[in-house]
């Protein structure tokens, strides 16, 4: 066994490889933007608020004991919440490949979506009020199957744009060779 044929080991502090289903090798992965981070913790925000709210008026009209439980898991899940968000709109990831389009979600549920250019039928961007306050938009693709998740929220209008004619150019291309 020669030197080039030992394989190295990483050094000391480095991040260990990523390998796996999840991440083959030799994709780099684009990243969403971080107000979608913003735009899902204002969304559940103001779900929250409005419950507790109604907590809060059942708890002086009613009086009871019970209301105080539902108050607790509220803040119990805004807490969860303001935690597991950014982390997982870190973990959201798209990478344009020759022939197809990977997107990837998920922290403890992982998600891998392989979406060939030749299956895809059209591209749809969207933005909502808030997606448009925070600058930001969603792609969704759409296949043959009525099954397949293949969205990408969080992008920047911008990058959402050149995504859609790229996405969409490709597909033509792929379903013309069919």
């Amino acid at each position: 066994m020669t030197d080039a044929d030992r394989p190295t080991a990483p050094h000391p502090g480095s991040p260990a490889p990523q390998s796996g289903p999840f991440d083959p090798p030799g994709v780099v992965w684009s990243r969403v933007s971080p107000r979608l981070a913003t735009a899902r913790l204002l969304s559940n925000g103001i779900v929250l608020a409005v419950l507790a709210v109604a907590a809060v008026v059942l708890l002086v009209l009613v009086g009871h004991w019970w209301p105080w439980i539902v108050l607790g898991l509220l803040v119990v899940d805004a807490v969860w919440t303001a935690l597991v968000v950014p982390r997982q709109v870190r973990a959201i990831g798209y990478a344009e490949r020759d022939d197809d389009l990977l997107i990837r979600k998920g922290i403890l549920f992982r998600t891998l979506v392989v979406v060939p250019y030749g299956r895809m039928q059209y591209v749809d961007v969207q933005a909502g009020p808030l997606a448009r306050r925070l600058r930001i938009a969603q792609i969704q693709l759409h296949t043959a199957s009525a099954s397949t998740d293949a969205t990408i929220d969080g992008l920047e209008p911008a990058e959402a744009e050149r995504l859609r004619d790229r996405l969409a150019s490709r597909g033509e291309a792929r379903l013309a060779g069919l």
